[in-house]
């Protein structure tokens, strides 16, 4: 039987160990480390694909520079499995397109200085021993397309980005869950015990286990079992740039702490965005989200003050050179995930609310599973949903989180 396809009557499963609800990144990597628990794992995703929704619309990086414990928790080894891709996955010679050209944050502001350094420490204390501080002068010999304005930043090699889809991909097809496509959740039934069934378009799937790794849609998904999660939806747009020879394709990712711009090459081109902190926050998520029609320009014009050459390059540029595309960051109060089991509602597990979820998944999708088959046991979980009532919220000041 095919792992990844639409079902019909015949092929729909009608009992599963574990559903997973949603199929970016986050919910098909905990499918993966499910099934390879043992587990009879089944993934629901309402779209035509997988990883078709946020995770391809973000900017597919990951970092190690986290000064959140629970979150270097997650990242780190995150990392690792993503440099060991084929091997995490069990297949040979899978390409996730993976490239280390490292985070590059910078500041116009010497009294950044003092907070940048300490971000470096705590790199430091998590065992991120590559990640640096650099002077202004460090800046302009290793860097020297960044505005001479910059006097301060971070820097570390290892950090990077990857081809998402290819990494989801990888985590379908290494493991033994079954993936059902173009098939929506219409609601969760619940008896004395817990979680009984999930509800679709195309029927009923028996199980007394759910992962809610809905993305943007996770508040709706668990408000059909009576429960209200602390995450928000914020619209975050992102620019296309075609391909220009004046885009250095050796860069790192480059991020202007004080405005909350970033750009990075990408196929000769580049990718660049800016966190608008004016950017309400979405009520009601939707699948096709809408851009502003002025984005790419007034991004352009804010990126120059972090690179100048670009003034240069928007000079050459015509619209058809431009996409815009829009996604989800998903916040909750401490702008960390909500991870494992919902106590008041037995055999409900949460694997959401991501601002970062391409970066964590792997590790997240992990943890998931230790919870629910007891390896792990949910006290020793810091991103517990209870954590907010149980006054263990521990924030950090993680740069680009697009909170300010």
């Amino acid at each position: 039987m095919r792992k990844i396809f639409v079902p019909d009557a015949a092929t729909m499963p009608k009992t599963a160990e574990v559903v997973v609800i949603g199929g970016g990144i986050v919910g098909v990597a905990t499918a993966f480390w499910l099934s390879r628990a043992g587990l009879d794992t089944v993934l629901i995703e309402m779209r035509e694909g997988l990883s078709t929704l946020t995770t391809p619309l973000s900017i597919e990086s990951f970092r190690a520079q986290m000064t959140e414990k629970a979150m270097a928790d997650l990242v780190l080894p995150s990392i690792r499995m993503y440099e060991n891709f084929a091997d995490t996955v069990g297949i040979p010679g899978h390409d996730i397109a993976l490239k280390h050209q490292g985070y590059l944050f910078v500041s116009d502001d010497v009294v950044n200085a003092e907070r940048l350094k300490q971000a470096v420490a705590v790199h430091h204390g998590y065992g991120v021993a590559g990640s640096e501080f650099l002077a202004a002068d460090d800046i302009r010999q290793r860097f020297p397309y960044i505005s001479e304005r910059m006097v301060c930043g971070t820097f570390h090699q290892n950090d990077g980005w990857l081809s998402s889809h290819e990494a989801t991909q990888g985590f379908a097809k290494g493991s033994t869950a079954k993936f059902l496509l173009q098939t929506k959740v219409s609601g969760i039934d619940t008896d004395a015990e817990g979680i009984c069934a999930v509800r679709t378009t195309r029927g009923s799937i028996a199980t007394r286990q759910v992962v809610n790794a809905a993305g943007p849609f996770a508040q709706s998904i668990a408000a059909m079992v009576g429960v209200t999660l602390p995450i928000e939806a914020v619209r975050r747009q992102k620019v296309h740039v075609a391909p220009k020879p004046q885009i250095p394709r050796a860069a790192p990712l480059c991020i202007d702490v004080g405005q909350e711009t970033y750009w990075r090459p990408e196929h000769g081109g580049a990718l660049m965005a800016w966190v608008d902190p004016d950017e309400p926050v979405t009520a009601n998520p939707v699948e096709d989200v809408p851009t502003d029609w002025d984005f790419a320009a007034v991004l352009l014009d804010k990126i120059t003050a972090l690179s100048p050459f670009w003034a240069g390059v928007a000079e050459t540029l015509s619209s058809s050179d431009l996409t815009t595309t829009a996604g989800y960051y998903m916040y909750t109060p401490d702008d960390q995930p909500l991870i494992g089991p919902v106590p008041e509602v037995k055999g409900l597990h949460l694997n959401c609310g991501y601002w970062a979820g391409v970066m964590l998944s792997p590790e997240a999708g992990r943890r998931v599973a230790r919870l629910l088959t007891g390896e792990m046991q949910p006290t020793d979980n810091p991103l517990r949903l209870s954590r907010f009532a149980e006054g263990l919220v521990s924030t950090g000041d993680s740069f680009l989180r697009g909170r300010h």
